[in-house]
């Protein structure tokens, strides 16, 4: 019962402070409304409201949730921040950017252009070995750790292609997380909680996760992989998350090429 306390409060804590985030940009958005207006896929228009609000519901919820290391409640506001700032960046700054996909961004830092892309490439990979080097006590496992949360960052922003699909995806990947003991119960609670909150939104194509969204709630999800799992566990996420960026750059790219 204490268990199942625990790890519900965190879920509440991130939907209830989702919704307040969510609800405050709507009333007062910094830059005003057009900035944050977008037209989706099928011509219909939504806001990006979705992904800051799930950003801040998530790193809250896990920095306040009880029983939590210190390590771990910094590593987590350390990396999600983080990647929901950058993800927010390249929203608002990359919005009319047509180039897909890490070798694109890199081939423009080469020729001394950063691009929001780039900066979100390294910026996420960044405090993802930040955090991870918070998490973990040896240096491969803090290096694993790093490419596990920059990693599941990255994949759940590539599952965002249409409304609703990156928040399932999120709910269903937090759903084992739940029933594990430790640290990565109540992690998992958060993720789930903050993309419960904006689901019926991101679904009613209201608002969209975004970048910000997506990058935020993927740190947090590797955050609780990492700290649940020993040095296989984590050697095999970070093989499976590598191989899926791998494809979905390869992917992008020719997405690119076909609308180029």
């Amino acid at each position: 019962m204490i268990e199942m306390l625990r790890k519900a409060l965190p879920f509440g804590i991130a939907a209830g402070a989702t919704r307040a985030a969510y609800a405050q940009l709507r009333r007062r958005p910094p830059g005003g409304h057009a900035r944050w207006a977008r037209t989706n896929y099928a011509g219909r228009a939504v806001d990006l409201y979705g992904g800051p609000a799930t950003a801040a519901g998530t790193a809250f919820a896990a920095v306040t949730a009880p029983g939590l290391p210190v390590r771990t409640r910094a590593a987590a506001a350390l990396a999600v921040l983080t990647a929901g700032g950058c993800g927010a960046y390249d929203d608002l700054a990359g919005a009319g950017d047509p180039r897909r996909g890490f070798r694109a961004h890199l081939s423009a830092l080469g020729e001394g252009e950063l691009t929001s892309g780039a900066v979100k490439l390294f910026g996420i990979g960044a405090a993802g070995l930040a955090a991870g080097a918070l998490l973990k006590d040896r240096p491969l496992d803090k290096a694993l750790a790093g490419v596990v949360i920059a990693g599941a960052a990255h994949f759940v922003n590539l599952v965002d292609v249409r409304p609703g699909r990156a928040s399932a995806a999120v709910l269903a990947a937090a759903a084992p997380g739940l029933v594990r003991s430790g640290p990565a119960g109540p992690l998992s609670a958060a993720v789930a909680g903050a993309a419960a909150a904006v689901l019926a939104d991101d679904v009613g194509e209201r608002t969209m996760i975004g970048d910000a969204g997506a990058h935020a709630l993927g740190a947090a999800l590797g955050l609780a992989v990492a700290d649940g799992y020993g040095r296989v566990g984590l050697a095999a996420h970070a093989a499976a998350l590598v191989a899926a960026a791998a494809f979905g750059d390869r992917v992008s790219r020719a997405a690119g090429a076909v609308g180029a």
